[in-house]
């Protein structure tokens, strides 16, 4: 097995390609060890010294570390190393159904959110997992459009421009209904947003 690795936008976060399917069509974010509990290879991921969480992309693995302090030259051959072990092992990369955070259409939904998701689904995800990452949509509520960065977004210095610049103003180009867009982050003590609107 052949891993290739590409840099983000975030410098510390590397996202690893095997070079076969990592999960089928959705993304899944790791962002503690216990989050890792339906997933054998974000489990042995996370036992790697200087790893502070793992997303796995349909065909990659963005794996975080803890600071600028950590080298990668030194990180990189251990996640290298688990990576090809777990795929030579045949273990399924998740073997519990995790919830599911994709942009699914619901019959709850009206025309605007359904719009939203349409194009978070389009045009927004895809180019957001190129470097690694992925936005999940959470809600829409007085013209703010709520997402949850992942991956190599998560902590990532540019991603505020990424939701002002790129998804905000997509957003408001294509559906005159969206005002701003909001961050949705998690922390331990529940939800706590971060205003990025203008």
């Amino acid at each position: 097995m052949f891993i290739q690795t590409q840099d983000t936008p975030n410098p510390n976060s590397l996202k690893f390609i095997p070079g076969r399917q990592v999960l089928e069509s959705r993304t899944m974010d790791f962002s503690t060890p216990a989050a890792a509990f339906c997933s054998p290879l974000a489990r042995q991921l996370f036992r790697i010294e200087g790893v502070k969480s793992v997303f796995f992309g349909p065909d990659f693995i963005t794996v975080t570390k803890v600071s600028e302090d950590w080298d990668w030259n030194l990180l990189k051959p251990d996640i290298y190393a688990t990576i090809m072990d777990f795929f030579a092992s045949g273990l399924p990369v998740v073997t519990e159904e995790a919830p599911r955070t994709d942009t699914a259409a619901s019959e709850d939904d009206d025309e605007v959110v359904l719009m939203i998701k349409e194009l978070l689904d389009t045009r927004i995800r895809p180019t957001v997992q190129e470097d690694g990452g992925d936005v999940i949509y959470k809600g829409f509520e007085d013209g703010i459009v709520h997402l949850k960065l992942q991956g190599s977004c998560t902590n990532c210095p540019s991603s505020i421009i990424t939701l002002k610049n790129g998804i905000q103003n997509m957003l408001q180009f294509y559906i005159p209904e969206v005002e701003g867009v909001e961050q949705v982050v998690d922390d331990e003590d529940g939800v706590e947003k971060e205003a990025n609107s203008t």
